[in-house]
């Protein structure tokens, strides 16, 4: 079994996780990359995508996140998301409900100043509906 080393994923609104794991999986911008004991030191921007946490006590966590910032060094992964929320708690049919109502605004004429706040929210909420088909179920 693999070493534990601590593992923090901070929000605006709070400090989510701070525990003992044994491994960290990360969407970096340019792949996903594993993060175990003694790592070497990276900083990296993340990209929206589910961070997978295995804890020290054998459990494990899918947690979505919407961009960021990881960085790894003295046996600490720090990541600094502006969103995060457990994939067990996402609702598919309240995604699926959200995408067909951003859908709806996106094709309407109502748009001009929002499109680019509409679009960015479409993309995040379908990569969440897609973590919750692949990791949820």
């Amino acid at each position: 079994m693999s070493e534990a080393f601590k593992f923090e994923l901070v929000s605006p609104e709070a400090i989510l996780v701070s525990k003992p794991v044994t491994e960290v999986v990360i969407p970096g911008t340019v792949g996903d990359f594993g993060v175990l004991k003694d790592h070497a030191p990276i900083l990296s921007s993340i990209r929206s995508g589910v961070v997978r946490v295995s804890y020290d006590d054998g459990t494990k966590d899918n947690i979505f996140v919407k961009g960021g910032f990881a960085d790894v060094k003295d046996n600490l992964c720090t990541i600094l998301a502006e969103d995060a929320e457990n994939v067990d708690d996402l609702n598919v049919i309240e995604l699926e409900a959200f995408i067909a109502e951003l859908e709806k605004k996106r094709h309407s004429n109502e748009l001009d100043d929002e499109e680019h706040y509409i679009v960015e929210q479409l993309e995040n909420t379908i990569v969440k509906l897609d973590a919750c088909k692949v990791y949820k179920f």
